[in-house]
């Protein structure tokens, strides 16, 4: 599964699961703006950066990385870039650090050198393992469950996340974001199954064509555009945006349709961020056709 592409997603649309990991408030997250942090002198690349805005109480930098895979030298580079980050942000006020592994297993062992770091109140380690059967009311919990979940496990987790979402329609503008999310996790589970065949066996080629769904999705989008306003993007920055989004598709599928790019250059700057971050994962212009769907 690509689990970096994923993760930066579910924080996008929860924020507070950060902070429900560590057994804290998700309120705190408010006073948050969550990221994918470049370092471009040495291209390293932060996961994931929980920025605190101006104006939040505390002004605490939280660093979040996804190790999945098992890498000896993963605590050499991640300290690295926190370290070089701070140098480059002299302003940060203070720090802290969370590691999400699907297991201790894929955890380094070799850790002697980085010892007063991971022995100190700043980096803390999450383990999915643990949460995989907890009883939880959380969704971003039953996301990360799912992520962890066996594939025989997965479609019935699935389906009851999904109607543990249902309810949040009317109330939360991400429910959208939600649904595809849980739709996503489930195709990786099963690459060899089609996507439509994987909305059938959810459920979720129903949903989709319902109201609620479709009003919530004109939602979303609408919030994603207002997001984009209030960061006070000009024209010019949008422009060099959709500008950045066509030469790294390039890159990586080849020639875009002449009607795909026209959809690209109509998409907020919310919804290209988004797009840049999951054109990391495409190999294939049937990639970019179904993320514009």
């Amino acid at each position: 599964m690509k689990t970096d592409s994923i993760f930066f997603r579910i924080f996008h649309a929860h924020p507070g699961l950060l902070f429900e990991l560590l057994g804290r408030s998700p309120d705190l997250a408010q006073g948050y703006e969550f990221r994918s942090v470049e370092i471009k002198q040495v291209a390293f690349r932060l996961d994931g950066v929980f920025l605190p805005k101006p104006d939040a109480l505390d002004q605490t930098v939280w660093f979040t990385e996804i190790q999945f895979q098992r890498d000896p030298t993963f605590y050499q580079r991640f300290f690295a870039e926190i370290y070089l980050y701070l140098d480059l942000h002299p302003q940060t006020v203070d720090w802290q650090a969370v590691v999400i592994f699907p297991a201790r297993s894929i955890e380094p062992t070799n850790q002697n050198l980085y010892r007063a770091n991971l022995n100190s109140d700043q980096v803390h380690r999450v383990y999915l393992e643990d949460l995989r059967d907890a009883s939880t009311a959380s969704v971003g919990i039953g996301l990360m469950q799912l992520i962890v979940a066996d594939p025989i496990d997965a479609i019935p987790k699935a389906k009851a996340l999904l109607a543990k979402t249902q309810p949040l329609a009317k109330t939360d503008a991400k429910f959208t974001a939600i649904i595809e999310l849980i739709e996503t996790i489930v195709i990786y589970k099963f690459p060899s199954l089609s996507r439509e065949a994987i909305e059938s066996m959810l459920g979720l080629s129903e949903l989709k064509q319902t109201k609620v769904y479709q009003e919530a999705l004109e939602e979303g989008i609408a919030e994603g555009e207002q997001r984009g306003r209030m960061m006070g993007r000009t024209e010019g920055k949008l422009e060099g945006e959709q500008s950045v989004v066509l030469r790294q598709l390039a890159r990586r599928i080849g020639n875009v349709p002449s009607d795909q790019q026209a959809q690209i250059r109509s998409l907020s700057l919310y919804q290209l961020e988004a797009l840049a971050e999951a054109l990391l994962d495409f190999s294939q212009l049937s990639d970019l056709t179904a993320w514009l769907n």
